[in-house]
Parts: C-alpha cells; sequence; structure tokens
C-alpha cells in the first residue's frame, strides 16, 4: 500500500517562506505525477502545483513567481517551497501522487494526511 506523509507546514509572517515535504512510501513501480493541493476553510480543494515525471511544472495563477515544485525521482518525493506567503495562502495542504505500485497494476492515486499552512499578517 503506497502512502504519503508531510511534513513541514507551520506558522509563519506574510512575507516569510516555507518548504513542504512529501515522500512516497510503500511498494513503487513508477511515480507519475506528483502535486500539491489546498483546502481553506469554507472552500474547495484547489490545485497549487503539480509536476510530471519529467521535471514539467504547472502552477495555479495565484502562486507564479513565488512558489516551486520539485520532486526527486529516485526518493519518490515532492517538495513545494513558498515563498513570499500571503493570508490568503493560509490552508490545509495535500500531497498527491499518481502511479502504479508494480509494472502491471492499475493506476493508483494517493493523497497524504494534511499539513497546516497559517501565514498571519
Amino acid at each position: 500500500q503506497v502512502q504519503l506523509v508531510e511534513s513541514g507546514g507551520g506558522l509563519v509572517q506574510a512575507g516569510g517562506s516555507l518548504r513542504l515535504s512529501c515522500a512516497a512510501t510503500g511498494t513503487i513501480f513508477t511515480i507519475n505525477a506528483m502535486g500539491w493541493y489546498r483546502q481553506a476553510p469554507g472552500k474547495q480543494r484547489e490545485l497549487v502545483a503539480a509536476i510530471s515525471r519529467g521535471g514539467s511544472p504547472n502552477y495555479a495563477d495565484s502562486v507564479k513567481d513565488r512558489f516551486t515544485i520539485y520532486r526527486y525521482n529516485a526518493e519518490n518525493t515532492v517538495y513545494l517551497q513558498m515563498n513570499s506567503l500571503k493570508p490568503e495562502d493560509t490552508a490545509v495542504y495535500y500531497c498527491n501522487a499518481q502511479g502504479r505500485s508494480k509494472w502491471n497494476a492499475p493506476t493508483f492515486d494517493r493523497w497524504g494526511q494534511g499539513t497546516q499552512v497559517t501565514v498571519s499578517s
């Protein structure tokens, strides 16, 4: 069973930085897309950033030029470097990964447990 373990959330002042980490554990053959989503109170979960296995990133307009997503395929990890944080970035951040546990297994789609990011003004 593939699991995602996140870390790195916390409380930071506006303008500060945080780095989120996510590690996939278990039996893994390959991980294709990895990404970070967030959900603020009373709002739907939204995509923050995603990255393909080849390293091509995709960002929500609201975080472009402030956040950077990167991954290490050999370690099955993905990171989100968040700079110039704003109070509106406050949310629970979730890691997501899609891949296969074996070459002939169906694709899995896993979520982490979520990590709280709070940005004070």
